[in-house]
């Protein structure tokens, strides 16, 4: 894989290290810093004229600025001649504004893929969007990986499927959830909830399955506020589950999440590396496992022109 070359920025180093390990590359050396005035400087100092580059970057808090250094290193590349640019995107930022849910808004994730399409990338890769339609707005290939065997992976030898129970926070995330029970072989409860358009906040409804008596898994794909999963929670307890943990794929934690979280009958909270806080996080219920395997395989799949759907088992 000589003429394979992976550079990051700085929204998750640490992940671009782990990928590259797991290729047996190192990453091309690259410069994205700033100028006095904050202006965003990227300088790719290798040269990549004709190589397969992937660009490894979330785009995550601080959210514009992850964009743009990625949106950059992407141009440099193309002036670059590089032969393809492909944009490793462990965490999209913007997924959640998909569509116009009122008037006068813009639809700021199609506005992203057009940014990140015109800067030159050939191919987008990220995992678990928050909303699949997303892949339609790009005239690219997109991957949209799969996080669900990663999360089973990660508490399935930590419970018997006897006395779990597999909990989605909503009936949009049923299908994450039940590949997740199908893994652990448990059986899935859905939570009926509904969001203000207004204010944001979340009012549950009905639980559909018995979690009585039962250690209940969250099954989710983005924290944020925390405000759906303590609200899930809640009714869990309510219901007489013993204990309740969540797994998701991309931990934010914006705001007092994590306070929330911690007041709350959450008892542990595992999210995968796809976005790296710029501080610490040193709450002892927070767990953290790795994708770096995932894209090191995936973009391993790509160089070589072999299939990337077999990673993923149909059920």
């Amino acid at each position: 894989m000589d003429n394979l070359k992976i550079i990051t920025g700085n929204s998750n180093p640490d992940l671009a290290e782990e990928i590259v390990s797991k290729l047996g590359k190192e990453l091309t050396q690259t410069t994205v810093d700033q100028f006095s005035d904050g202006e965003v400087h990227v300088h790719v100092q290798e040269t990549v004229r004709g190589a397969s580059v992937f660009v490894v970057q979330s785009v995550a808090p601080p959210i514009n600025k992850s964009l743009m250094e990625l949106l950059l290193m992407i141009d440099a590349l193309k002036r670059a001649s590089a032969k393809q640019i492909a944009a490793v995107i462990p965490y999209y930022g913007y997924a959640r504004q998909d569509r116009k849910q009122t008037g006068r808004v813009p639809i700021s994730a199609k506005l992203v893929a057009n940014l990140i399409s015109t800067a030159g990338a050939d191919r987008l890769l990220t995992v678990d969007l928050h909303a699949g339609q997303i892949q339609g707005f790009f005239d690219i290939p997109v991957d949209n990986l799969r996080g669900d065997p990663v999360l089973a992976e990660s508490i399935e030898n930590k419970i018997s499927p006897e006395e779990g129970v597999v909990v989605s926070p909503d009936v949009g995330g049923a299908k994450r959830a039940r590949k997740v029970s199908q893994k652990l072989n448990m059986p899935l409860a859905i939570v009926e909830k509904k969001r203000d358009s207004e204010n944001g906040n979340v009012e549950v409804l009905n639980l559909i399955g018995e979690v009585d008596c039962k250690r209940c898994i969250i099954v989710d794909d983005i924290i944020s506020t925390g405000g759906t999963l303590t609200e899930v929670a809640d009714i869990l307890k309510r219901r007489g589950c013993s204990r309740v943990e969540a797994i998701c794929t991309h931990g934010i934690f914006a705001d007092d999440a994590l306070e929330s979280i911690e007041s709350s009958p959450i008892d542990s909270v595992t999210v995968t590396n796809t976005i790296k806080r710029e501080k610490a996080i040193e709450a002892d219920f927070i767990n953290y496992t790795s994708v770096g395997k995932l894209f090191a395989e995936t973009i391993k799949r790509i160089y070589k022109e072999k299939s990337v759907s077999t990673l993923f088992p149909h059920s």
